[in-house]
């Protein structure tokens, strides 16, 4: 990559780290994430990744539909409340939400509670998490220049996931300083709920109006939004299906923003069945005499994913300023293709290791390419709710991708023709992809027209 090029991508770097509100935004999103990675690791250190969570494909995809589909559902409902609420107030009131609710999860593995009360509380906390999350990437473009998105968007999320984690390696420092036990467990979800805490007081810095939303009426003179008049809740509620059916036919008008979607819907389809394989091989194939071998293999497995994931954040600005993000996204799907089925049928660890690596990015340089695409291309008032079908898109799909895969494959997870299916499938959504936004783009184009902040610059300046 040309020196030239690297140059102006670091410059855009420190562009958007001038912002002071983006700076604020951005601690919001660490500590937080910092906070899901103690409470993530916790939980599973408690109870859902022990030696009995995935002992065949039918329990590991049930697992998956727990932790994922409840809250991917009520993902839309949610994207209509973006829209109509304050941003920095949801960013504020959520995250101290989500500390009662981490509370109450700590109090529940106290008591030594693996029941009904747990799960609940569990999800709940997962719930109003991914609120927050797509709040986050809805309010972004309110403090980042349009032509610095791809750039907040590749260091926002991927730095996000590595501060998540680091809390998850304090989560298990924790529990090992405790004694493992169950009250240690309660002890480090709490201190998960503290980084809650203190995300809060952090986005409570911004102004109220700072992250909008900006509603077509009103005139983006950098001024605080004033807040959206409220009915009563069942008002609010009553008025979500017609919300989300506008903001279906809204965004199914814009080529761009709805072939992204369907990449990532595409993408997490077909990674869901991977995901599961390589714990059922790493458990039941590769290590089988041994749980404990397999977990530590089976880590540096996630570590080289992370790997990956972090190498999406360095090399998506580079390309994107080579090539449209439409054709890189069709690019690392096709690579996923040709890495899936070379390696994948050797079932060999190392090869696994690499393809990890491999997926990890194309997730993440997926991510960020599709989430600028629905930045640029999607009106402010319609946002929160495209927003909310790209969460239940990547989950749901992820969900039912593994559930799918249950059908034929082994409890060993060797299944050289599942292998050759999900290679398959990458090549065809990149196909698809490319056929449906990868033409006529250029690398600094919006794939797919649609709404601006207009007040992008004045923001800027006063940040």
């Amino acid at each position: 990559m040309a020196n030239g090029s690297k140059s102006a991508v670091w410059a855009d770097l420190r562009g958007v780290l001038a912002g002071r509100d983006f700076r604020r935004l951005f601690a919001t999103r660490l500590v937080s994430q910092a906070g899901d990675g103690i409470v993530t690791a916790g939980v599973g250190t408690y109870v859902f990744f022990n030696a009995t969570t995935f002992p065949s494909p039918g329990a590991g995809a049930a697992a998956f539909a727990v932790l994922y589909l409840p809250y991917s559902l009520i993902g839309p409902f949610a994207g209509v409340l973006i829209d109509r609420w304050s941003r920095r107030q949801i960013l504020v009131r959520s995250a101290l939400l989500r500390s009662v609710f981490v509370a109450l999860t700590a109090a529940a593995m106290a008591l030594g509670n693996r029941g009904a009360l747990l799960y609940v509380a569990v999800l709940l906390v997962l719930g109003v998490n991914r609120f927050f999350l797509s709040s986050l990437s809805v309010a972004l473009p309110h403090v980042v220049a349009e032509d610095q998105l791809v750039v907040a968007n590749a260091i926002s999320p991927t730095i996000g996931g590595i501060s998540a984690t680091i809390g998850g390696v304090v989560a298990l420092g924790l529990n090992v300083a405790t004694g493992n036990t169950e009250r240690g467990a309660a002890v480090t979800l709490l201190a998960g709920g503290a980084c809650y805490v203190t995300a809060s007081l952090i986005a409570a810095t911004m102004a109220r109006g700072r992250l909008g939303p900006i509603r077509p009426d009103e005139s983006p003179d950098g001024q605080p939004d004033a807040p959206p008049s409220r009915r009563p809740l069942p008002g609010e509620f009553a008025s979500v299906a017609a919300g989300l059916a506008d903001g279906a036919r809204y965004v199914i008008r814009r080529r761009g923003p709805a072939a992204a979607l369907g990449a990532t819907g595409g993408f997490s389809l077909l990674f869901g069945p991977l995901f599961l394989m390589s714990v059922l091989l790493y458990r039941n194939y590769f290590y089988r005499s041994s749980v404990s071998v397999a977990e530590g293999h089976f880590g540096l497995l996630v570590g080289l994913a992370g790997v990956g994931y972090a190498c999406a954040a360095l090399l998506t600005p580079l390309a994107t300023r080579r090539m449209a993000k439409p054709a890189w996204i069709t690019l690392l799907l096709i690579a996923s293709s040709v890495v899936t089925l070379a390696l994948g049928e050797t079932f060999l660890p190392a090869a696994y290791l690499a393809i990890g690596f491999c997926l990890y990015l194309t997730r993440q340089g997926v991510a960020i390419c599709a989430v600028t695409v629905l930045q640029e291309g999607v009106d402010d008032a319609y946002r929160g709710r495209v927003f909310a079908f790209y969460d239940m898109m990547f989950n749901a799909a992820y969900v039912a991708g593994a559930a799918l895969s249950v059908a034929i494959m082994p409890a060993n997870g060797h299944s050289p023709l599942l292998i050759a299916l999900v290679a398959a499938g990458f090549a065809v959504v990149a196909a698809a992809y490319w056929l449906a936004a990868g033409r006529g783009q250029s690398p600094s184009g919006s794939a797919g027209g649609g709404g601006t902040i207009p007040s992008a610059a004045a923001q800027r300046s006063s940040s």
